[in-house]
């Protein structure tokens, strides 16, 4: 489970694959629901790749704490 500010790295990501290997923050601030289809979303991982929604099973936390 996640929660906003924790700082993911992205091992995959089916909406937009430019993301992968890249390390950012959650930014949902309740667990994702049936809107996003279970997916987090997830910002700030570069200029040029905006805002990406992921599935718990293309992320993994990085022990470290982002501020929103």
């Amino acid at each position: 489970m996640f929660q906003a500010g924790d700082e993911v790295r992205i091992t995959s990501c089916d909406d937009d694959p430019r993301a992968a290997g890249r390390t950012s923050r959650i930014v949902d601030e309740v667990p994702s629901g049936p809107v996003t289809d279970g997916r987090w979303t997830v910002n700030g991982i570069s200029l040029f790749i905006g805002p990406v929604l992921c599935h718990t099973h293309e992320l993994r936390k990085t022990g470290r704490r982002r501020p929103r």
